[in-house]
């Protein structure tokens, strides 16, 4: 250390309005503080580094993966499990592929799947009248939107071919509703107008 520096320590030390045994005590303690800091700062530097533990990989493969349900005319119908971003497709293959005449015309194969929804395929149209079977209108009874045809919406009020259209187009694009307030999503339908058919609509 600097001869400077020690003879500004001594004579701060002989200012010190302190007995000569306090100041003994004094320089003790303060020994003793550096030395358990220098020992606490040698520990540390020795101290390997834990690497935090890797996260369960069960816990990974639930977090890449989606359930959906597929339905209707394909060979094994149930619900399967898909990697994140798979597309209706994928899943319609898991299911063994599309039955013989099944109508897949308002369904977006291309489309990224949603945990949790549900792909429908509507079977194959009757042999006797040549007509759709899908069961989307019930006689005197709700429509279902997940199932109506464009002609279907149009039967309800206020619902003309542009806005029929319209509604099936949402429909391809992002998959099922979970409900029939969805409609309101759909560009050109508001709360009035939905109003109108609402009660004679059902999921």
């Amino acid at each position: 250390m600097d001869n400077k520096y020690l003879d500004q320590l001594h004579n701060w030390w002989g200012t010190l309005h302190y007995s000569s045994l306090q100041k003994r005590g004094l320089a003790i303690i303060a020994g003793l503080v550096l030395l358990i800091s220098g020992l606490f700062v040698a520990r540390g530097a020795s101290q390997e580094v834990v690497a935090a533990p890797a996260p369960l990989e069960i816990e990974s493969i639930s977090l890449q993966t989606l359930m959906v349900d597929v339905a209707g005319a394909v060979v094994n119908p149930g619900v399967y499990s898909l990697p994140l971003n798979a597309r209706v497709v994928e899943a319609i293959k898991a299911a063994g592929g599309i039955k013989k005449g099944a109508d897949t015309s308002d369904i977006n194969q291309a489309r990224i799947l949603k945990d949790g929804e549900q792909i429908y395929v509507y079977p194959a149209a009757s042999s006797g009248g040549g007509t759709s079977s899908r069961p989307a209108v019930r006689k005197n009874g709700p429509i279902m939107i997940n199932r109506a045809t464009v002609k279907d919406f149009e039967s309800l009020d206020g619902i003309g071919p542009v806005l029929a259209n319209r509604i099936v187009g949402y429909r391809k694009v992002n998959g099922p509703f979970s409900a029939v307030e969805d409609l309101l999503k759909v560009p050109g339908i508001g709360q009035s107008k939905f109003a109108q058919f609402k009660e004679k609509l059902r999921v």
